[in-house]
């Protein structure tokens, strides 16, 4: 009976490690919620326009403002959590995403929009890098023997697995319910108040360093191999363009071809950043030109297909073409952070990776607001869209170029 008793007692986790393994997944669970929600607008943009009447080029300045929103926070507050501490800052970001569903809600005209869409930016860009870092520690300290692997794995799944989750939901929902412009957002907002609550409870990790000096984040680009670093920021910029189509005109694009139902919409999203998180998770292991090479070749693989499917207006070849590129960008984008990384010195590691995510968002907004201005003068979204297909696969063609050109030193 006494051994019985000391065996059940050495099977129990300690009290911390146990709080520590119960707070790794409620960050992991609000982490989807928050990327979730930022694209749960997407299927709904079709909606807005048949209300409003307002046209591709508005969608594209609302979707914009969410780009403006993330590149504000990454560098004002994306790191903040260093010195204040991860709870500190993640709680918050939460709950501005919750106030940003409550904008969608009560104030749906398009200048409405806009702000929650800059609101939601605001939070993601707080969240991004503070979740990522927070599941690392909350790992290490429930499960110190474990794969450093893991944490990031999850914080992958959580990141891209939830930007793709979320039109899907907010499909589903706006096809089988009435209030298809409020219910989603407020479906997200009880997800996201509960997340809230939740973390709440979860052990803080970092110490808040007292009297630090504020300063927001830089950007530095390294001084030694400046070909592959801007080879890798063109190559994000590019990236983030064909992740932004499908969260932005995607819609527009399907409904005009006659498909236009939500959930067609939100599935489309749903595959591209599905393909690009199993991608970084299957792939994240090899040696980061591996990476890159396999991330060019399926991006651009993709884009072909998908531009195929827009010239001769075929949902399947569209939906596939966006499932491969996805997967290529996944890729891509991990081998393209990892180079950035390892051409910067130690301790400008962080900077360099800035200056990459910085390409990257603007990739996510240039391209889309010129589709917008372009259909506004009368291109139809087909050539627009064609368009965007042939820069993507320039630029990447000139980024692989200069990456051969310009070798990894030993």
């Amino acid at each position: 009976m006494t051994t019985q008793s000391v065996e059940a007692r050495a099977a129990v986790p300690a009290p911390s490690a146990s709080r520590h393994a119960a707070g790794f997944w409620i960050v992991a669970a609000a982490f989807a919620v928050e990327m979730a929600f930022s694209s749960a607008p997407t299927p709904l943009w079709t909606l807005y326009r048949q209300r409003d009447h307002f046209s591709t080029m508005m969608v594209t300045v609302a979707f914009a403002a969410y780009a403006v929103g993330v590149v504000v926070s990454l560098f004002l507050a994306g790191h903040v959590s260093d010195w204040l501490g991860r709870r500190r800052v993640l709680l918050p970001a939460i709950l501005l995403q919750a106030v940003a569903a409550v904008l969608f809600l009560v104030w749906p005209d398009l200048p409405g929009l806009v702000v929650a869409r800059v609101v939601s930016g605001l939070s993601v860009g707080m969240a991004t890098a503070t979740a990522t870092a927070h599941l690392a520690e909350l790992g290490a300290a429930s499960r110190p023997n474990a794969s450093p692997n893991r944490p990031v794995l999850v914080a992958t799944a959580a990141n891209l697995g939830g930007i793709g989750l979320g039109p899907l939901v907010a499909g589903v929902l706006v096809r089988y319910v009435d209030g298809k412009l409020t219910v989603p957002f407020a479906v997200f907002l009880v997800l996201l108040i509960v997340s809230a609550v939740a973390l709440a409870l979860v052990p803080e990790t970092v110490a808040i360093e007292r009297g630090r000096t504020y300063r927001p984040q830089r950007v530095a680009v390294p001084s030694t191999a400046r070909a592959r670093y801007f080879a890798v920021g063109g190559a994000a910029f590019a990236l983030f363009a064909i992740l932004g189509l499908f969260t932005s005109v995607a819609p527009a694009f399907l409904a005009a071809i006659g498909q236009s139902s939500p959930i067609v919409a939100g599935l489309a999203a749903f595959l591209v950043f599905g393909g690009a998180a199993v991608a970084q998770i299957a792939l994240g292991r090899l040696p980061l030109a591996r990476q890159l090479a396999v991330g060019f070749t399926l991006t651009a693989v993709g884009v072909v297909v998908l531009a195929a499917g827009v010239l001769s207006s075929s949902s399947p070849a569209f939906l596939a073409g966006g499932l491969v590129a996805g997967a290529g960008a996944g890729s891509l984008l991990k081998g393209s952070l990892g180079t950035a990384a390892t051409l910067a010195p130690a301790g400008a590691r962080g900077e360099a990776i800035a200056g990459i995510f910085l390409a990257g968002y603007v990739g996510l907004a240039l391209p889309i607001l010129g589709i917008g201005f372009a259909t506004g003068l009368g291109v139809s979204l087909a050539a627009s869209l064609t368009g965007l297909a042939v820069l993507v696969l320039a630029i990447m063609a000139v980024a692989s170029a200069t990456l051969r050109r310009h070798p990894a030193t030993a």
